[in-house]
C-alpha cells in the first residue's frame, strides 16, 4: 500500500474528518543530498489538511500531536517530513 493511502486511511479512521487532503510533496525535495536514499520511494514529504470535530477546543500543538500519534509508524520510517493544517469545522471561512 502506498504511504499516502496509509496516511489517509489512518487519519480517516482516527478523526472521521469532514475534509481531508494528503499531498505528496516529495518531488520538491528529490534533489537534496540528505534525501538520496529516502527519495527512491517517492513518498517522503507530505502536507496534510484535516478538518475534524475532534480538534474543537484543542490548541494547534495538541492537534499536531494527535495527528503525529496516529502516524507514529510512518514518521518513524518512510516519512521524513509532515506539514499539518488541522482545524475544527467551526474555524472554516464558510462555517456558520
Amino acid at each position: 500500500m502506498q504511504i499516502a493511502t496509509r496516511i489517509k486511511d489512518k487519519l480517516t479512521e482516527a478523526f472521521s474528518p469532514a475534509r481531508l487532503t494528503v499531498e505528496n510533496d516529495s518531488h520538491k525535495h528529490a534533489g537534496h543530498a540528505a534525501m538520496q536514499d529516502l527519495a527512491r520511494t517517492g513518498e517522503t514529504h507530505f502536507s496534510v489538511t484535516i478538518v475534524s470535530e475532534k480538534f474543537a477546543g484543542r490548541s494547534r500543538l495538541e492537534r499536531h500531536r494527535m495527528v503525529n500519534a496516529v502516524l507514529a509508524e510512518e514518521l518513524a520510517g518512510p516519512v521524513h517530513a509532515l506539514a499539518v493544517k488541522a482545524k475544527a469545522p467551526d474555524e472554516l471561512p464558510d462555517a456558520g
